[in-house]
């Protein structure tokens, strides 16, 4: 076997990794540190290897770029339309923060572009300040058919659809941080929900899915002022499993970000995972 030196080959083995993060860094004008494109590239192949990977459609890594244009590049399917985001609104670590007023994202993907009976979206919450209603994402209008993620009037249960005429209300849904919230329908007569409490599945029988496009902190006429820092679209998926990746995409994102730690290229994937996750839930090292 002949070994062969790549020039400017930097350890990334996934072809859509690769080209994601070449989009960022022409977004951001400077290349990524080495240990957040390496924790792109391992988000995709574990999502391949969980069988997961094929069904996101449309999905944004809201964190990790330099750069709120870098934030918006499409890891799949089309960019994100901005409304009113500003470069103050991002953090690296933790994404972008809406402002329950005026902020949001068109996803460019429609409702209808994923199969009735096949269907998910969600999105990765760091922090939702508390209150009463705040939509995550989904369409804009309340009618059969529709998909969406929101927190009630109450400010602890959800109201999730994908594809369907009835919302499932989740108890104790909120407050909710770092920890994905989505709906998922894997047939016509069921749904598949994740929240603060995990996953449950309800019989909710599917409607023909609405003309209309989903938004990202926006759903149902309203805002949210959540700070996200991933959302994925698309067909039916198992949610644990991509909760699982993004939970360990994003800790290894903090731990990239985390002054005085070694070199992630030094480190086990595992070990900078779970150290990075101690940051993110306020520890140190000592």
């Amino acid at each position: 076997m002949t070994l062969r030196w790549v020039p400017g080959w930097n350890g990334l083995t996934e072809p859509e990794a690769v080209s994601y993060v070449a989009a960022v860094e022409a977004a951001d004008g400077q290349e990524l540190e080495f240990g957040v494109a390496k924790a792109i590239n391992d988000f995709v192949l574990g999502c391949k290897n969980d069988g997961i990977w094929d069904a996101i459609k449309a999905s944004c890594i809201l964190a990790g770029a330099r750069t709120l244009n870098g934030a918006l590049v499409p890891l799949v399917g089309t960019a994100p339309t901005n409304y009113n985001f500003v470069s103050d609104d991002y953090n690296r670590e933790t994404g972008l923060v809406g402002d329950e007023s005026t902020k949001y994202l068109d996803s460019n993907r429609n409702n209808n572009a994923d199969p009735q009976d096949s269907k998910h979206i969600a999105a990765y919450i760091y922090s939702i300040p508390a209150g009463g209603p705040s939509p995550i994402m989904g369409v804009n209008t309340v009618a059969p058919g529709g998909s969406w993620i929101s927190r009630n009037a109450d400010g602890t249960t959800s109201s999730q659809r994908a594809n369907s005429g009835v919302s499932y209300s989740y108890a104790n849904a909120f407050p909710i941080s770092l920890k994905l919230i989505g709906v998922s329908r894997p047939s016509s007569a069921s749904q598949s929900h994740i929240a603060a409490q995990g996953i449950q599945t309800n019989t909710i029988a599917s409607s023909t899915p609405t003309n209309e496009a989903i938004n990202v902190f926006r759903a149902i006429g309203g805002y949210t002022n959540a700070r996200i820092p991933f959302y994925s679209i698309g067909e039916n998926l198992d949610l644990e499993k991509l909760d699982n990746r993004v939970t360990r995409l994003m800790n290894l994102i903090t731990y990239t970000q985390t002054a005085g730690l070694p070199d992630l290229a030094t480190m086990d994937l595992d070990a900078a995972a779970y150290i990075g996750g101690g940051y993110r839930a306020g520890g140190t090292l000592s």
